[in-house]
């Protein structure tokens, strides 16, 4: 048994294994009223206060409202209601239920709800999330909803809850859930009891909203489908209730369901382009309005799902019992074999550069004495930069590869995945680095402390980054064009240019200066600047026309101070050169896409997308 107890009304949905289910009516009802008359000690019969009109949402002392109830009691008496009607169909107490309850409650409220069903008499209860049994209800129902695909689920019921799910290899989860309590059917049941006591004899006078209470709600469901009814009223003659009277009660309620629907698509860091569907439930959706402001506000047309009261409890119903077997599955993407040359070519250029920049170090002194060694900082800073960029990208497709071909239930599969990889290559290439001065420092026999310094903080800003990156890849729900590995692409030509002009310039710089050598020595050295510079400008700027405008300025400025005492400088600049890169790709990930602009409610068409058919 599922049982969905609403703030207004509670469904209760039987199910057998061969797949049949039953809605238990109440009284010919198949909604059961969720109110609860709860008189205090020595209150008289009768009393308003004594209803308890929502008894759902937990509080935290003994009581309910004015009633002086327990407020255990008060929320278990629809839910008792249901298992005595469930055990008069089935012959015997029902042992497998499941209550569904808000995808915006948190551990409190979940235990409280469980705390009810004990009260009630119920065995310990699955807790269903209503977005996930209305997702459920749609897979059985013939909805195509393949694996990776998101949709938005707007469950208007007294209040509003609009959740965007994404379903899974193992089922629908929950990316994001705004919820409006303002935004639902009480609230266009307000502002239509005022406008139908301001239209009666003696206004405000002798009654109030929660004497017409019942009066207003089945005139709002009449009037989904009549122009007008006839309202009573206690102590006072009818009085006329047409469709106007519910435009403009449910005006602002369509309007703030709308604005949540596009929040919460924002929310969850997707655009209304990456949604299959957008699908409306609840007691109140089919209001007036409600479909064509939430046409207009994401552009994608929602449908209001049949009996739209009951498809979280037949939803509940049905959760868990879809083979994941025989699901229909959306792989992550394959790297391509291409990518194995963003991993091989920082890694052999990384080996070049600390290999020349061992053989051509410059060693002064004899015998120990003012014995000292000449560097390329530069170059050495460069080789632990390169080091870095081979395991980062390893470390992506790696993380990629493994998301591919062993996919597990979640929606962070890649994206996980891609995190764990990045944060080990960040530790694998500051561990090379450090190798790398460590070697360096024995085999010249000098101090280890300036090596570690030009391996080590130079790439402190790209390590950052890339762990900024690994944080975001965890929580994103959504992976990039391409997947990750596409995105963490370091540019090759960048680093097959910056590992030549640095070569050049090391040539330059330390090779023997022959009469007849030296101006070929010199241009050697000059363009090795220049592709350098062409190196920094193709990291930090994609476009074409824009690398194009910046590349021969920065080129001539590095060819220009090519001298031993810049080398150092210009290997910094194409580290900081590298952390801009990875800075950019941290903002594309980070930054969400610009909502669209709302529309004046004046400008909306009316009752677009409206479905025909359910109940109110």
């Amino acid at each position: 048994m599922s049982i969905d107890c609403g703030t207004a009304g509670t469904h209760a949905v039987l199910a057998w294994a061969d797949g049949s289910a039953h809605v238990l009516s109440f009284d010919g009802n198949p909604s059961l009223h969720s109110a609860s008359y709860m008189p205090a000690s020595g209150q008289v019969a009768g009393q308003p206060s004594a209803l308890v009109p929502g008894p759902r949402h937990p509080v935290e002392d003994a009581t309910a409202g004015d009633a002086g109830g327990d407020a255990l009691e008060v929320a278990a008496s629809p839910l008792r209601r249901a298992a005595v009607e469930a055990e008069r169909v089935v012959g015997q107490p029902v042992r497998d239920v499941r209550v569904v309850v808000p995808a915006g409650w948190g551990p409190r409220r979940r235990t409280w709800m469980r705390q009810v069903a004990h009260r009630a008499g119920l065995p310990q209860p699955s807790l269903v999330e209503a977005p996930v049994g209305v997702a459920e209800y749609l897979l059985a129902a013939g909805v195509q909803v393949p694996v990776g695909a998101f949709l938005v689920v707007c469950d208007v019921g007294a209040g509003a809850e609009v959740t965007v799910l994404r379903r899974g290899p193992a089922g629908f989860e929950v990316l994001a859930t705004l919820a409006d309590a303002a935004a639902g059917g009480a609230a266009v049941d307000q502002a239509l009891a005022d406008a139908l006591i301001g239209a009666s004899m003696g206004e405000g006078q002798g009654f109030s909203r929660a004497s017409v209470a019942d009066s207003v709600r089945v005139a709002k469901e009449a009037l989904v489908s009549h122009p007008a009814v006839t309202v009573p009223l206690p102590d006072r003659p009818p009085v006329i209730a047409n469709s106007e009277m519910l435009d403009e009660a449910a005006r602002p309620v369509a309007w703030r369901v709308a604005q949540l629907t596009q929040d919460a698509v924002a929310a969850a860091e997707l655009t209304v382009g990456d949604l299959t569907g957008v699908y409306c439930v609840g007691g109140s959706a089919q209001l007036p309005h409600l479909a064509a402001a939430i046409a207009e506000h994401t552009t994608v047309v929602p449908v209001v799902v049949p009996e739209p009261g009951l498809a979280a409890a037949r939803g509940a119903a049905d959760v868990g019992a879809v083979d994941t077997a025989t699901v229909e599955r959306v792989e992550v993407p394959v790297p391509p074999v291409r990518r194995a040359a963003a991993i091989a070519v920082p890694g052999f250029a990384s080996l070049a550069l600390i290999w020349q920049c061992l053989l051509t170090a410059e060693q002064h002194g004899v015998l120990g004495v003012y014995y000292s060694v000449s560097v390329n900082w530069g170059e050495f800073t460069m080789a632990a930069v390169m080091a870095l960029l081979a395991c980062l990208a390893a470390g992506t497709v790696l993380g990629s590869l493994i998301a591919a071909r062993s996919p597990t239930p979640g929606t962070r599969t890649e994206g996980g995945r891609v995190s764990v990889g990045i944060l080990a290559a960040v530790s694998l290439g500051a561990a090379i680095a450090g190798l790398y001065a460590v070697v360096t420092s024995q085999y010249f026999g000098m101090p280890v402390g300036p090596y570690l310094k030009w391996a080590l903080w130079p790439i402190a800003p790209v390590s950052v980054m890339a762990v900024a990156m690994a944080v975001v890849a965890a929580r994103q729900w959504r992976a990039p064009a391409g997947g990750w590995s596409a995105l963490l692409a370091a540019p090759t030509g960048s680093i097959v240019a910056a590992t030549l002009g640095m070569g050049l310039i090391q040539y330059s710089l330390t090779a023997d200066r022959w009469p007849d050598r030296i101006l070929w020595i010199d241009t050697a050295g000059r363009v090795g600047g220049f592709f350098l510079g062409v190196a920094v400008v193709m990291a930090v700027v994609t476009p074409l026309m824009f690398r194009l405008i910046l590349a021969a300025p920065v080129a001539v400025i590095c060819a220009a101070i090519v001298s031993k005492r810049a080398a150092g400088m210009l290997g910094v600049i194409y580290a900081i050169a590298v952390a801009t890169w990875w800075a950019t790709r941290l903002w594309s990930r980070v930054l969400r896409p610009a909502p669209p602009a709302f529309s004046s409610p004046s400008t909306r068409p009316a009752r677009a997308g409206m479905s025909p058919g359910g109940g109110g």
